[in-house]
């Protein structure tokens, strides 16, 4: 899907932004140039949740929505706490959870209208009248 290469690219930029403003700090990375980007987070977890996210849920928006707002919340208010800070993966300097968890759903509109987009440009061989 066209939509975890965004959504991996999304999070890239705004783990450069964070690295810049001081949002957070990374303390644990498995590659040694992942003080900036968290790579196990925007290309791994991050990306393959919005994948199942989108691939159960994107026929329908309203329930699309729901399952961004109930997992990014639990994300952003108790993995973000409990797990990310909590096992010192990362701390949190200029960036409260609840803004967090705006981003998270910010994305998630975006990702949403540039699916809805690509299957409008792309054309599926398969709807083509021979």
């Amino acid at each position: 899907m066209p939509v975890t290469i965004l959504t991996s690219l999304i999070i890239t930029i705004i783990f450069e932004m964070a690295y810049t403003y001081e949002w957070w700090t990374i303390h644990q990375q498995i590659l040694p140039w992942g003080y900036i980007t968290d790579t196990a987070f925007a290309y791994g977890i991050f990306a393959v949740g919005t994948l199942w996210i989108f691939y159960l849920t994107s026929h329908n928006f309203w329930v699309y929505m729901l399952t961004n707002l109930a997992v990014n919340a639990l994300f952003a208010f108790i993995g973000l706490r409990w797990i990310v800070e909590g096992l010192g993966i990362a701390t949190f300097k200029n960036l409260e959870y609840w803004q967090w968890f705006i981003i998270a759903i910010f994305i998630s509109l975006i990702i949403y209208g540039y699916q809805r987009w690509q299957e409008k440009v792309i054309v599926n061989p398969e709807n083509t009248k021979k």
